[in-house]
C-alpha cells in the first residue's frame, strides 16, 4: 500500500488537533485548512466534505489501533503488560486520534461510536487468550480505562494520579497475577 500524500496527512493531523483541543464546533473545514497550511481547495481535494474528513480520521484511528495490537502481540513482556503500560496518554498519534474521535462520538457521531467499540473489541480479542476468563479480561480493560482516564485528567485542570515507572511496574505485576497471566 502506498503512503498517503503528505497534505492529506497534514489535514488529518490538523483536524484531530482541533477536535481534541477545541471540540467539534471549532473543527470546521476552514479552520482545518488554515491549521494544516493548505488551501480550502487542497483540503477539498482530499476530503470532499466534513463527513469524509471525519471518516478519514476514524480510518486513521483504526489503522493505528491495528498497529498498536501488532506491537502488543510482539512485546517481550506479553500483550497484557504491554496494553496496561501503553494505557497512559502520552500524546502518541493513536492517543490523539482516540481523543479526537471520542469528541465526535460525544456529539452523536454513530460512525465514531462504532469505531471506538471496534477498537475496544480488537484490544479485548488480543488480550482474551492471555487471561484466565472474561472477568479477568474485564479487570485488565478497566485498569487500562482507569489509567487512561486519570492520565487524561492530568492534562487538563484536574490533576489525576499518574503512576511512576516503579508504580506502573507494580500495577502491571498485580494485574497479571489477578488476571492469571503467566510471565513470559
Amino acid at each position: 500500500m502506498s503512503r498517503p500524500p503528505r497534505a492529506r496527512e497534514s489535514v488529518l493531523d490538523a483536524f484531530a488537533q482541533i477536535l481534541a483541543a477545541d471540540g467539534e464546533r471549532a473543527a470546521t473545514m476552514d479552520a482545518t485548512a488554515r491549521a494544516a497550511g493548505v488551501s480550502k481547495g487542497g483540503l477539498l481535494y482530499h476530503f470532499a466534505s466534513k463527513e469524509a474528513l471525519e471518516a478519514g480520521l476514524i480510518e486513521r484511528m483504526e489503522l493505528l489501533a491495528g498497529e498498536d495490537v501488532a506491537e502488543m502481540s510482539e512485546s517481550p513482556e506479553g500483550p497484557v503488560a504491554a496494553f496496561v503500560r501503553t494505557s497512559l496518554n502520552t500524546g502518541t498519534p493513536l492517543d490523539l486520534a482516540i481523543v479526537a474521535v471520542s469528541r465526535l462520538a460525544q456529539n452523536g457521531n454513530a460512525a465514531a461510536v462504532a469505531a471506538l467499540r471496534r477498537i475496544r473489541e480488537l484490544w479485548e480479542d488480543t488480550i482474551r487468550p492471555h487471561t484466565r476468563d472474561e472477568t479477568a479480561l474485564q479487570l485488565v480493560m478497566l485498569v487500562s480505562d482507569g489509567l487512561y482516564f486519570n492520565n487524561a485528567l492530568a492534562v487538563g485542570s484536574v490533576p489525576g494520579p499518574t503512576p511512576s515507572a516503579d508504580e506502573l511496574d507494580a500495577l502491571i505485576a498485580l494485574v497479571r497475577s489477578a488476571a492469571g497471566v503467566t510471565p513470559r
